[in-house]
């Protein structure tokens, strides 16, 4: 395909200034025209479009279906999400509006590599020896870490991201299961219930939809095994978070590390250092030595973002293509 071709707008909606900065960079490569702006697409945004066909939209913030009527009626008939998930928008009632929908796809050594730090900082009682440190308190406490070679490691997920870090766990000698509706490598995949008895961390990397959401919920967070460790580099709804908190608190599960959480819109990637925080769950959370959180940052890495801003264009350009071809 010949990228050269100049002209094509896009508008590049929720863009952050290292964004708008590869954007531009890229936009004589490929002969594109974007108008990138660090407002959410929204219907007091829409005049933003200015008669662009194609759209590039972040994951950070939900676009209504209200939105999504008023892009179509502003001519708008492709979003490229920059993200893998979808679940930031209504997919299905797009299409109904002639609006074609795709995600990117980016390393996923981004999220794997962080995956794998989470687990080991979960094992090792990272956060509570780190905030020892920084008060000068270097004594050792009488909580051991462990080691990932005695562990059965439950992958739930095994698309890109989750092969990827089934990749990285095999040099740490543990033992790896799977478990994913669509089995796709050649892991040890085993019913989702086995997973959960059997294993000692379980990390989660399948896409969030009606099915899934709530995967973890309170009856499969009883299923886990008495100190188990869980990872989500995911999305914050596959886990049923109050009864997770619960499972926390109580002690019977030995640790969490979550860079996703229900309800994190709106707080991750704000300052909110001089608010109050309303999320009562996330108070709770943060408040536990055994709990680590971070704010949706596992993909956000300068070969990833670098991935994302060029097969968005790419996206868009491909989009276009075939439309001519269509006419």
């Amino acid at each position: 395909m010949n990228y050269s071709e100049p002209g094509l707008g896009i508008t590049v909606y929720s863009c952050e200034p290292d964004e708008a900065a590869l954007f531009q960079e890229l936009a004589a490569r490929f002969g594109v025209q974007p108008t990138t702006t660090p407002a959410a697409v929204t219907e007091a945004t829409i005049d933003l479009v200015s008669g662009n066909r194609c759209i590039s939209v972040g994951h950070k913030a939900r676009i209504t279906n209200a939105t999504l009527l008023a892009l179509s009626r502003a001519g708008v008939t492709y979003i490229s999400t920059r993200s893998i998930g979808y679940n930031h928008l209504d997919v299905n009632y797009a299409e109904s509006l002639g609006i074609a929908v795709q995600n990117v796809a980016y390393s996923p050594d981004s999220v794997a590599d962080y995956t794998v730090m989470l687990m080991l900082m979960a094992i090792r009682n990272a956060k509570p020896m780190l905030k020892r440190v920084d008060l000068h308190d270097y004594r050792l406490t009488d909580i051991r870490g462990r080691e990932l070679r005695d562990l059965t490691v439950g992958v739930i997920g095994t698309g890109r991201i989750g092969a990827a870090v089934m990749d990285r766990l095999r040099g740490f000698g543990c033992q790896v299961v799977a478990y994913d509706t669509n089995p796709r490598t050649s892991a040890d995949y085993v019913p989702l219930a086995e997973l959960l008895r059997i294993s000692d961390v379980v990390t989660l990397h399948t896409p969030l939809t009606d099915e899934t959401n709530h995967l973890l919920d309170r009856s499969r967070i009883e299923q886990l095994k008495y100190g188990a460790y869980v990872v989500n580099t995911g999305r914050g709804a596959l886990l049923d978070t109050e009864a997770l908190v619960e499972s926390l608190e109580c002690g019977r599960l030995g640790a969490a590390a979550l860079d996703v959480l229900e309800g994190e819109e709106g707080i991750f990637y704000a300052d909110r250092r001089d608010r109050p925080l309303e999320s009562h769950l996330l108070s709770r959370l943060q408040k536990l030595p055994n709990v680590i959180v971070s704010p949706h940052t596992a993909f956000y890495t300068d070969h990833a973002l670098s991935d994302t801003v060029e097969n968005s264009i790419i996206n868009c350009l491909k989009h276009e293509s075939r439309k001519r071809e269509w006419i």
